[in-house]
Parts: C-alpha cells; sequence; structure tokens
C-alpha cells in the first residue's frame, strides 16, 4: 500500500535511503566480524584488487581485507589482478567497522604451510618446538617427534625434497633451514649452526647464553650475511649466541730470530755473540753451518777468523746427535 506522508519530499527520501544504506553496511560487517572471528589462523586466498597508499587490499569474494605495510614481505611486489595465499592474522574493529587483517610476513605462515603440507604434523607425530624467521630472506624452523623411528627433518623435507619446494615456492624463495630440536642446548646450537664446525662453548646458563669459538675459515660461514645466521640461531633457541673465530697467536719475526741465535748458541764452540752473528748473516741452522764453507765468514770480518772452529764445533755437534740418537757403543 502506497503511503505518502505529509513533507516527505526529495531530501527527505535521500536521509532515509542514507539511513537504510548505513544499517545495511553495519549488518554486513557485522556478518564479516561473525564469520571470520572463528577464522582467526587459517590460511586463505584472494585476489589484489587496489593499493591505499602501501598497504594492499586483497577481494576475498564476499569480502574485502587489509594486508598491511608491515605484514608485508620486504621482497615482494604485488601487481593488480594476482592471486595471493595469505595468513588470517586478526579481525580487528577499525574506524569503519570490522576489518580482515592478512599478513604474509608473520612466522605463524610457514608453521601454517608446513601444517598443510606435512600430514605428520597435522597428526601430531612431528611437532613444531620453534621458528625464528626474517621475512623474504630465511626462516629456521626447529623440529622434534618422539616417535624414534619417524625423521621428522626428513619427513618435512619430503621425497626429493618436494615437500619443502612446495613450501620455498609458495615464500617466492626465501630459504628454509629445517632443524632437529634437542632438549641439550649445545646440541640445539650445534644443528642450527650446521654445516659451521664448532670448536668450543662456555655455556651461562644463568644469562641464557652461550659463546662459540670457531677457526678462522668457519667463521662467516657461522656468522651467515650480515650476522643473519647467528641471529636466527639467537631467536630459535632463545639463547644469546656469541661467535668468536679462534686467536691464533703467530710469531714475530723478532721472535723467530731470537730461538734460531739461542738454538745455534747452545752448540758448544759457538759463542752467543758469533751465533748472532751467524744469525743475521743468514746461517740460522746447524744444516746451514754444514754447507757453508770459509768464503761465506770472509764478508763478516769478527767471524772470518773463526771460521774453522765454528765448522769444526758443527761437525762435532752432529757427530754428538747421531751418536745420542743411534744405539750406544758397546763396551771395548
Amino acid at each position: 500500500m502506497e503511503v505518502t506522508p505529509v513533507g516527505f519530499g526529495r531530501i527527505a527520501a535521500q536521509y532515509a535511503k542514507q539511513a537504510l544504506m548505513q544499517h545495511i553496511r553495519r549488518a554486513e560487517k557485522q556478518l564479516i566480524f561473525t564469520e571470520f572471528k572463528d577464522r582467526i589462523g587459517d590460511i586463505i586466498s584472494g585476489t589484489v584488487r587496489r593499493f591505499d597508499r602501501s598497504d594492499v587490499i586483497v577481494d576475498l569474494g564476499k569480502y574485502e581485507a587489509l594486508l598491511p605495510n608491515r605484514e608485508r614481505v620486504p621482497t615482494e611486489e604485488y601487481q593488480l589482478g594476482e592471486r595471493v595465499r595469505c595468513y588470517v592474522k586478526a579481525v580487528e574493529q577499525g574506524p569503519h567497522g570490522p576489518e580482515i587483517i592478512l599478513s604474509r610476513s608473520d612466522p605463524r605462515f610457514v608453521i601454517k604451510l608446513f601444517q598443510l603440507e606435512v600430514s605428520e604434523i597435522t597428526d601430531n607425530t612431528i611437532e613444531i618446538k620453534g621458528i625464528a624467521r626474517e621475512p623474504g630472506f630465511r626462516t629456521k624452523l626447529a623440529v622434534w617427534t618422539r616417535d624414534d623411528k619417524v625423521d621428522p627433518v626428513g619427513a618435512c623435507v619430503g621425497l626429493r625434497g618436494q615437500r619443502v619446494k612446495n613450501i620455498v615456492r609458495e615464500l617466492n624463495n626465501e630459504k628454509v633451514d629445517i632443524i632437529r630440536w634437542d632438549p641439550n642446548i649445545r646440541n640445539f646450537i650445534t644443528n642450527a649452526l650446521a654445516p659451521a664446525k664448532l670448536k668450543a662453548f662456555q655455556i651461562d646458563e644463568g644469562n641464557r647464553r652461550v659463546r662459540i669459538t670457531v677457526s678462522q675459515d668457519q667463521l662467516s660461514l657461522a656468522i651467515g650475511k650480515r650476522g643473519q645466521n647467528a641471529r636466527l640461531t639467537s631467536k630459535l633457541t632463545g639463547w644469546q649466541v656469541d661467535i668468536d673465530a679462534e686467536v691464533v697467536v703467530l710469531r714475530g719475526f723478532e721472535e723467530k730470530l731470537a730461538e734460531a741465535v739461542q738454538a745455534l748458541a747452545i752448540i758448544p764452540g759457538i759463542t752467543r755473540e758469533q751465533a748472532d752473528l751467524l744469525v743475521h748473516h743468514g746461517l740460522t741452522r746447524l744444516e746451514d753451518l754444514l754447507q757453508a764453507d770459509e768464503a761465506d765468514f770472509a764478508e763478516v770480518p769478527e767471524l772470518a777468523e773463526h771460521a774453522g772452529a765454528i765448522m769444526e764445533a758443527a761437525r762435532a755437534e752432529v757427530a754428538r746427535r747421531t751418536l745420542k740418537v743411534g744405539d750406544s757403543p758397546s763396551p771395548a
């Protein structure tokens, strides 16, 4: 039945339309909240619809969701119409009603991908003990199982690496390290820093700090590019990990000269002053004295007159050492 109230003109009709549309939109947004509040933690697929500054608006079909700049992966660029999979991080009450907040940088996104790909994780045969992630670059995942017959790392990698390849492809070639979890912190950190070879551990239980010593050639491998490997290991284990190179003490030139002088000075018949002169003129070893002749001593006035005695002392020292190493002469 048509009714035309008194004074119900164009402006009043417009106000009525706006009020009605406002109630409809409010009902739709409440429907979004009701439907998605139980889907937090799921992975959903949508299409990139438009950009709002650095935020991405994703079309989920009936609704739109927001992929904020803070939840984007720094190395990823999105195109209009591109299909993306995201993690439902939250449903928040924004200034314009409920908003579905998506994420691709959250570590739980990687955990969910593994749960979808690895059936052993879904049925609790394998347990994810920890994760550390730098989105777009590298992720470390610690896995463990109570079943001795199951290899947790091998199950996550899959036959010919197929399972982890599918996940890496979804993450746009982000590196994923799957590590065997161990209750012993020494073993756990060793697994996390593999294939780097660790030499020594200093464990501070009170401060949850570990100082590790590695050889010089293993330092860059253990620390990783820009310290990434060590940083992710600290996040994964919950311990502060400090990595130092092994200090190799190199003997100086002066120290080597002093040792050579001492080695010649202990030979009977050669004084310390003569040994010092011999070493500084290139005759640093007993073998050098045996191969020398008087012409080699002629350039050094202090040694020239003693050349014969020095060479005789060298030959006597060799004979004495030979006798000492060999069998003692039998008594007559």
